[in-house]
């Protein structure tokens, strides 16, 4: 599927050679940049501790998405995220455990997209910027550590623009990020090409006037970043 968006992309961009190339090309962070857990069952086994009866429950998995939800809009602190969700879901895992399976959530950066970064933070008429529905603990580690020791994830540092939805107070889908985004940078909808792995954040994307692509996490998701930044003329 993403092979054939990809050339579907192409054939639009060569049926309207007239369209200047989007002068900022934004990035989602995980599932385009950063390989992240994608489910509960799996965040248990990166953080080593067992999927327990009863935390897979609707119930459990819909008390989990609303206490996130207000953690990754910057409602909550980490510690008051720890408690509530473990007191949410009954104490069936400990503030304690609840933190180490959001610490072993991020993974590890996708091959090549750092490289893909620092191209076109070189290239003279392009901005890059980041915009990512997280959290302040996941977000302190894409910085440099106190002792100046290398970030665990230091690609999005390399983005000029870096947009995050604890730090603007809203979150994907939701229009109004998009909006805070366009104000942060002073770029036009049309100016922007935006990569991010979840349909409904780029139909949102494209409603605001964005050129906005959806990358397939589970493939190769540098060469889909290529193949799209060469179908929209940036390459």
């Amino acid at each position: 599927m993403a092979h054939l968006a990809i050339a579907q992309a192409y054939a639009s961009h060569q049926g309207n050679t007239m369209t200047p190339p989007p002068r900022l090309i934004c990035f989602d962070w995980g599932g385009v940049i950063l390989r992240i857990c994608r489910s509960w069952e799996e965040g248990c086994a990166a953080a080593g501790l067992p999927v327990r009866p009863g935390s897979e429950t609707p119930e459990a998995r819909a008390l989990r998405r609303e206490w996130a939800a207000r953690y990754q809009i910057g409602a909550l602190t980490c510690d008051e995220f720890f408690v509530g969700a473990s007191q949410a879901i009954d104490g069936l895992y400990t503030p304690d455990e609840i933190r180490r399976i959001h610490d072993a959530w991020l993974i590890a950066e996708y091959p090549g997209v750092a490289d893909i970064i620092e191209t076109l933070a070189s290239k003279p008429d392009v901005e890059t910027g980041l915009l990512s529905n997280t959290n302040q603990r996941h977000w302190l580690r894409h910085l440099p550590r106190s002792r100046g020791d290398r970030p665990d994830f230091p690609a999005i540092g390399m983005l000029g623009h870096r947009h995050a939805s604890h730090i603007l107070g809203c979150a994907k889908p939701g229009i109004a990020i998009y909006q805070a985004f366009e104000q942060a940078t002073g770029a036009a909808p049309h100016e922007i090409l935006f990569f991010d792995d979840l349909q409904e954040n780029v139909l949102s994307a494209r409603a605001c006037g964005w050129r906005a692509e959806q990358i397939d996490h589970t493939g190769d998701t540098a060469e889909q970043i290529r193949q799209y930044l060469f179908s929209h003329g940036v390459w």
